[in-house]
């Protein structure tokens, strides 16, 4: 019997691009294709940008799971940042094995070394499963979230 692979647990790199487009897929199948090139800039920003680490778990080459962290600048709370977790996938064929949550604790752990106070997530998802996923992480849901999406007119 072959050994089972080892998950490794990074931040992405520039070589990663095209196994965590096809990731996130998995996320919103339906969200228009990206062109290559504007695919390579975006991660470029994205990687130049302070306080953002895009973290993934692979599978060999293969990108499986990721979740995006940003570390924001505060002036409250005697300047301790605080994060944003978003972006949390994981491939079809490998939830329900733990990915996520390392991944999450991964990012949590990287906000504390970095000083912030706490990490907050939005999820869309109704799915009572999703939310025990997301407390049994360590989140608590006590603030109400609101969002705003761009008009059509912009």
């Amino acid at each position: 019997m072959a050994p089972l692979p080892e998950i490794v647990i990074r931040p992405a790199a520039s070589g990663d691009l095209s196994t965590l487009l096809a990731l996130y897929r998995h996320l919103n199948p339906d969200d228009p294709h990206m062109e290559s090139g504007d695919a390579e800039s975006r991660f470029r920003q994205i990687a130049a940008h302070p306080g953002i680490t895009l973290f993934a778990a692979f599978d060999s080459a293969m990108a499986i799971s990721s979740v995006t962290l940003i570390v924001i600048p505060n002036l409250t709370r005697g300047g301790a940042s605080y994060a944003l977790i978003e972006n949390v996938v994981t491939h079809a064929d490998y939830r329900k094995q733990g990915h996520a949550r390392s991944l999450i604790d991964t990012a949590a752990a990287a906000a504390w070394d970095a000083g912030c106070y706490k990490v907050m997530l939005l999820t869309g998802s109704k799915d009572p499963a999703t939310h025990r996923f997301y407390a049994g992480c360590g989140f608590a849901q006590n603030k109400t979230g609101f969002q705003m999406r761009r008009p059509a007119e912009f």
